[in-house]
């Protein structure tokens, strides 16, 4: 079954010039020619790219949106600059690439002064205020793996070694925060309503324990806390600092029924674990004792294709769940065969992102490394082999990168 484009959603000229090659003439001088014309687009975009990413950090397309006063009309360099706050200098070489790339529009001026405009289309892309189809925020991806991982990478390539988190910091960084504005705008609004038909949410109102696995900076956590006060919401994660950084945030918002545990979901002891018992036993493990008991809901967002051992971590979900407990699993909207992905609108760019972030970090110490782009086929038959024989998939309401696979054990 081949990728479901949805040119709603995705453009269909993000596909423009994709098949190049598969498509290419069998003739070997006419095929190296379709494949410099490739080559070319690939080097332009790829600059264009780095370029878009220093105008989002920098603030340069909310600065050109042309939905606020001042911006409607074609502005020079020097405008645009001290709307940004930035050196004119530097503005107007980025507005060369921005203007050649077809970014902005480049329109002449009196006296000619070169003038550049965003146009709105493009604005409702790029900017903050796109939410969820905001395109330009992820052109910081790729250099921020780059510069986290480029070397290492390379390295791994020789001895097939992973990357742990330590090395990934700013783009963990990075990624919090294109987390934290999708949960904001669709947690609460759109994905819990339409869980169960919405009798998710009365039981939450009512009262019921939940637990979030990879919960990084516990925003979800928090979400759902501060939202339904009479539910209990512990997370975990396998990073100390994310863990330290949910603890500090959940203190400020003065929430009472939240808590945060530095664990490995594949490693979460069972009730009757030893460790877990004796007149020793210190506050946090008496806390863990009563942790691993049932959960009547539990969500994992983006995290287990990036597990170093994914099928243990859905097994330990599976046993921490309560008679009758259900699972919320978000992750990537792909198929496992390579050939099935092959017009994914934005395959390129998500198997490079597997590259050099999900799968170097599945791999610490000798972990699967499933990587991204492991797939629907695939997840749906971990999630059976776990021990969930319900489970259904459905596309995430305005989020076209996910699947929301909702399993129960019963």
């Amino acid at each position: 079954m081949a990728f479901d484009r949805n040119p709603t959603t995705l453009p269909e000229r993000l596909l423009d010039g994709r098949n190049a090659t598969r498509d290419a003439p069998r003739d070997r001088a006419a095929e190296r020619d379709a494949f410099a014309a490739r080559m070319t687009g690939i080097l332009n975009a790829s600059a264009l790219g780095l370029a878009m990413a220093v105008g989002y950090r920098s603030g340069l397309f909310e600065a050109m949106d042309p939905t606020v006063d001042g911006a409607d009309l074609p502005l020079g360099a020097a405008a645009i600059a001290e709307r940004a706050g930035l050196s004119a200098r530097y503005v107007r070489e980025w507005l060369g690439a921005m203007a050649a790339g077809g970014v902005v529009r480049l329109v002449p001026g009196e006296e000619g002064e070169d003038l550049f405009l965003l146009p709105p289309g493009h604005a409702d892309l790029l900017t903050l205020r796109a939410g969820p189809a905001n395109l330009g925020v992820y052109a910081q991806e790729v250099p921020l793996l780059a510069q986290c991982g480029l070397d290492r990478v390379v390295e791994a390539f020789a001895d097939g070694r992973g990357i742990a988190y330590e090395h990934y910091l700013r783009f963990g960084t990075f990624m919090e925060g294109l987390a934290e504005a999708k949960q904001r705008r669709l947690l609460l609004e759109t994905f819990l309503p339409a869980v169960e038909d919405g009798a998710l949410l009365e039981r939450l109102r009512r009262g019921i324990r939940v637990c979030d696995v990879g919960c990084g900076e516990g925003l979800a956590v928090r979400l759902m806390a501060a939202a339904f006060p009479a539910s209990s919401f512990p997370g975990l994660d396998i990073r100390a600092e994310a863990v330290a950084a949910a603890r500090d945030k959940a203190r400020q918002e003065g929430l009472a029924n939240v808590r945060f545990l530095v664990r490995d979901a594949a490693a979460m002891p069972d009730a009757d674990d030893t460790r877990l018992s004796g007149s020793a036993m210190d506050a946090e493990s008496s806390y863990e004792k009563d942790f691993v008991s049932g959960f009547d809901y539990i969500t994992s967002f983006d995290a287990i294709h990036d597990q170093t051992r994914p099928a243990e971590a859905l097994s330990a979900i599976r046993a921490m769940l309560a008679p009758g407990g259900a699972f919320s699993m978000v992750d990537i909207a792909a198929h496992t065969r390579l050939a099935d992905n092959l017009d994914h609108p934005l395959a390129p760019f998500l198997y490079t992102v597997s590259l050099m972030h999900c799968l170097p970090v599945g791999l610490v110490d000798g972990g699967a490394g499933l990587g991204m782009m492991w797939g629907r086929e695939l997840a749906e038959r971990m999630l059976r082999e776990a021990g969930f024989l319900r489970v259904e998939v459905a596309p995430v309401p305005c989020d076209v990168f996910n699947l929301h696979f909702y399993c129960r054990a019963d």
